[in-house]
């Protein structure tokens, strides 16, 4: 198998964990529109419930990030283990529940599982993939949670319409107990697989870090020359780190090159969120409800969503180590802003007291434009790009940051959405407006472009370069592709084996 295709599929099975998050971010919306869930929980404070049944995942989710950045001892393979036994049960709280402490408790556990996961898969994906094909493997995790949306939007149709009306639980407890199974699987497989080379490296294990790059990368080829390059380059920026002193969260803001990756991080995983994506999966049948369509026509239109979903995110892992992360970002986030500003005046003109069809489908193709747009762009970047902007040293609690930035924006509109709505219907629209198009703008003038440079790159990227960056032409000093020339050149000199000296003369050139 090519080193390239494993490094895929590898990517692929750690994904399983934002199929997780995908699947709970579809199944909600069925879960809280059915008869039986309204019926046992939403008897009273109907809107606050249910954003809390919401807020409550996303706010296990933000707790889990929190926890994943004290997780580095376990490694990334320990962590994700640990993720899965978490998620598994919350799961089986939620679906036994029958009190609304119980569903609120399951909720918040296996949010803080999906926490530790959304945070650990990205970083796993960036340390085992070649800096070429990075951007593909890390857009992995929007692919499977776009896959985790659409089997949870079809498995609560199904549902829906099979119980609808018949006051039977099993319409939200059987698509809430479906999401345990890849949990079980993911957690049980999980060390078939191998474990960052990087992370290995920066724990005292350089042998089997050595191993691991080349099992990755050239067919266990110990002696190849990319490998022999690629490894004095991990090398030389983990001795680096490790001759300073231990890091902690601060770190993120004791200095500008990491203050300014911290701030751009942060404000990509904000404006994913306040592109208005999780208001619309979270409460689709309310906000289709506004313009007079029906909640099982809703949640069908939600299941083609998220077709949709999964299509762009394919376009994104087929364009982005191409077109580069920059612009996807900027032209994204105008777009989506224009499809808002069309659904907000189709609101407004047509609400559910006025009866037209044509607006009815204006308004289901302008929510289908911007889900395809969102997954092509704004969603899988927020988790790619906050994976490979800091060193080794820091990029779990990098990411890990990110990730509590992601989710305490998740809880919030999962709390105000279905009160928002009520009380002011279209107006809430703007908010999404004018986000999208001041991330559009700071995005133009600050996210540098990271496409095709080495993990170890991103500590000289920002101490570098400009903060001003509305062209971004920065290239790294770094050269590992002319010293695994230079290695393998020697190695057909010395007879087909490197030698410890030209080994070390690549390596001083770092």
């Amino acid at each position: 198998m090519k080193p390239g295709v494993y490094q895929f599929l590898v990517g692929c099975f750690a994904a399983l964990g934002s199929f997780l998050f995908g699947y709970d971010l579809g199944v909600i919306a069925e879960v809280v529109a059915s008869d039986s869930f309204k019926t046992l929980f939403l008897q009273q404070n109907a809107d606050s419930r249910s954003g809390t049944v919401v807020a409550l995942f996303t706010g296990g989710c933000f707790t889990g990030a929190l926890g994943a950045g004290f997780s580095d001892i376990l490694g990334r393979r320990g962590t994700i283990l640990m993720a899965c036994c978490i998620f598994v049960v919350g799961g089986t709280i939620q679906t036994a529940g029958v009190t609304i402490g119980m569903l609120y408790a399951g909720r918040f556990i296996a949010g803080i599982g999906v926490g530790f996961l959304t945070m650990i898969i990205p970083i796993y994906q960036s340390e085992i993939s070649h800096r070429r094909i990075r951007g593909r493997i890390t857009s992995l995790q929007q692919l499977f949670n776009a896959l985790g949306q659409i089997f949870a939007t079809w498995a609560g149709y199904g549902c829906f319409v099979t119980w609808d009306g018949t006051g039977n639980s099993r319409s939200w407890r059987i698509p809430l107990a479906i999401q345990i199974i890849p949990a079980l699987f993911l957690g049980g497989l999980v060390f078939l697989f191998p474990e960052s080379p990087r992370w290995l490296c920066d724990h005292d294990q350089p042998e089997q870090g050595l191993k691991n790059l080349a099992h990755l990368h050239a067919y266990d080829d110990v002696k190849d020359s990319y490998v022999i390059a690629e490894f004095n380059l991990i090398q030389a920026q983990i001795a680096e780190e490790h001759s300073q002193k231990s890091k902690t969260y601060l770190d993120l803001f004791r200095d500008w090159p990491n203050l300014r990756r911290t701030i751009l991080m942060m404000m990509i995983q904000a404006s994913c969120q306040m592109t208005g994506v999780s208001a619309i999966q979270y409460f689709s049948p309310q906000i289709f409800a506004q313009i007079g369509i029906p909640t099982d026509t809703t949640l069908l239109l939600q299941a083609v969503n998220a077709i949709i979903a999964f299509l762009g995110t394919a376009v994104c892992i087929a364009v982005i180590d191409n077109v580069g992360r920059r612009p996807l970002e900027i032209y994204g986030a105008i777009i989506m802003s224009g499809t808002f500003i069309v659904n907000a005046i189709l609101i407004a003109v047509f609400p559910a007291t006025v009866s037209n069809t044509g607006a009815h489908w204006g308004f289901i193709v302008m929510t289908w434009v911007f889900n395809f747009v969102f997954f092509v762009t704004s969603g899988p970047l927020s988790w790619a790009i906050p994976a490979e902007l800091f060193g080794t040293a820091m990029r779990t609690k990098g990411v890990s940051w990110g990730a509590m930035t992601s989710f305490a924006f998740n809880t919030m509109i999962g709390q105000i959405t279905p009160i928002a709505i009520s009380s002011i219907g279209w107006k809430f629209y703007i908010i999404f407006i004018v986000c999208n198009l001041t991330s559009a703008l700071f995005f133009w003038a600050f996210l540098p472009e990271t496409k095709g440079l080495n993990l170890e790159d991103m500590d000289e990227l920002f101490y570098n370069s400009p903060t001003f960056v509305p062209g971004s032409h920065w290239k790294p000093s770094s050269h590992v592709d002319s010293d695994a020339a230079e290695v393998k050149e020697q190695e057909e000199s010395a007879g087909g084996v490197p030698t410890d000296q030209q080994v070390e003369r690549v390596q001083l050139k770092e």
